[in-house]
């Protein structure tokens, strides 16, 4: 598997070097876009998402809400939008994982 790439020795282990895979098209699912593609995620879509969305070449996000420039605080822009390249609004998507359900 190693042979004809590059290795480096960490902390006593050997890795093989690999170059990054980096997809075509990024899809993610956002709660608030501004204007200017800045994203605002819902709790856990804030821990992988944002990588999502920089590894791809295009990054296409699916937002709840889309706001004017500005009326996002700065200390709520999860990913900034230089990152964003399209945005598609989606007012109310159905949220299968978020359903309740409770037993009698």
């Amino acid at each position: 598997m190693a042979e004809g790439k590059e290795l480096r020795d960490f902390d006593g282990e050997t890795y093989v070097m690999e170059r990054a895979l980096v997809p075509d098209v990024s899809l993610v699912k956002a709660h608030v876009a501004d204007k200017s593609g800045n994203l605002r995620f819902n709790l856990t879509a804030r821990n992988f998402n944002p990588a999502a969305a920089m590894a791809g070449k295009l990054c296409i996000v699916e937002v709840e809400q889309i706001v004017e420039v500005g009326e996002l605080q700065p200390d709520d822009i999860h990913l900034p939008g230089i990152y964003v390249h399209r945005i598609v609004h989606n007012a109310s998507p159905e949220k299968r994982i978020e359903k309740r359900t409770v037993r009698s």
